[in-house]
């Protein structure tokens, strides 16, 4: 199992450490360093800062939203940050949600699974440096009509494939990643409940396509705290798990309050979700219930980590992508050595 880092979003407060996080992790060997965007910082500018002082280590978008891009805009994206980083750049691409996708970017946020699926089949189309040309429901390349003609890509990536992630929560979204990508980008991953709610639909698509697990990289992001007070360490998450189970979309679609649900959490996650809708973020983070927060995040010893590195490993998971925590740079720079001690720990390396 290889480890992976996530910056989370530029603007979060922790600006100024993160380029010593990422080269840090580029030191240690870690093998790819994550960043995301949602209505703030953009992905492919913090990545284009961190390749160019880092030496190893891959970049990835975590993700690149597709309603704010036009396909072949994002496969110009990819291509360039190939090439500039020396064929280190992974194109992690995600729906968003109906808020974000609406109320921002002013893209409808309908038939999610198609859009997606058209947007892959363009990108890599275009990353092939054919001349681009493509019919489907939501885009036609090159319009009818008009002037346009099929172009051809003129940036050379450094790979003739570069890896392509899915960031998918529900199961006919996991299904479809399992079938169109390379890799699945997961968040609250419990490695108890990773087989029934996400390795299962994503085997079932790779077997759809005629693929099997071999070469997929299960991808999930886990929050990393070391120290001895398991539950102090846990608190810690609080305000970020109740942010996504109760405030993350409308009170009909938050897909991670239906993940929580459905590792059954389910009169806990309507609890969270009504309290951080009424404005109560404290009364919401207060109902998250420790468990949830312990089984989808490394906390404690790095024993106790190095043996919850096993069970992820077990569960499927290829690349465990951790979120050191700290309010120093000190101690997230602790946690990123933690992390890589817990993996020879656990024979993992």
């Amino acid at each position: 199992m290889r480890l992976g880092i996530n910056l989370g979003y530029w603007g979060a407060g922790m600006d100024g450490d993160n380029l010593a996080v990422a080269q840090e992790a580029d030191r240690l060997g870690y093998d790819v360093c994550w960043a995301a965007e949602a209505y703030g910082s953009d992905a492919p500018t913090v990545l284009s800062w961190v390749a160019a002082q880092t030496e190893r280590i891959d970049v990835g978008s975590a993700i690149l939203q597709i309603p704010a891009r036009q396909p072949a805009m994002t496969a110009m994206t990819a291509a360039t940050l190939d090439s500039l980083s020396g064929g280190r750049f992974r194109l992690g691409l995600g729906v968003s949600g109906p808020q974000v996708s609406e109320g921002w970017y002013g893209v409808r946020f309908d038939k999610p699974l198609a859009r997606t699926r058209e947007y892959v089949e363009i990108v890599r189309k275009a990353m092939t440096r054919e001349r681009l040309s493509y019919e489907g429901e939501h885009w036609t390349l090159p319009l009818p009509g008009g002037p346009g003609k099929p172009i051809r890509l003129t940036v050379h990536p450094e790979r003739e494939r570069i890896p392509l992630y899915i960031a998918a929560i529900g199961p006919k979204n996991l299904e479809q990643t399992g079938e169109i990508a390379d890799g699945a980008l997961l968040i609250f991953p419990s490695p108890d409940h990773l087989e029934d709610t996400a390795v299962r639909y994503i085997r079932e698509g790779r077997e759809k396509a005629g693929k099997t697990m071999d070469g997929f990289d299960v991808c999930p992001t886990v929050p990393l705290a070391v120290g001895d007070d398991v539950r102090a360490l846990a608190d810690m998450f609080r305000p970020y798990t109740a942010l996504y189970v109760g405030g993350m979309g409308s009170r009909k679609q938050n897909f991670y309050n239906r993940l929580a649900q459905r590792m059954g959490y389910e009169k806990e996650a309507v609890e969270i979700q009504d309290k951080y809708l009424a404005g109560d973020k404290a009364g919401a983070a207060a109902a998250v219930p420790h468990e949830l927060i312990d089984s989808t995040a490394l906390l404690g010893t790095v024993d106790r980590i190095a043996d919850r590195m096993r069970a992820y490993a077990a569960a499927g998971v290829t690349t465990l992508t951790l979120a050191p925590a700290g309010f120093t740079l000190d101690e997230r720079l602790t946690a990123l050595r933690a992390g890589t001690e817990a993996l020879e720990r656990a024979g993992l390396a």
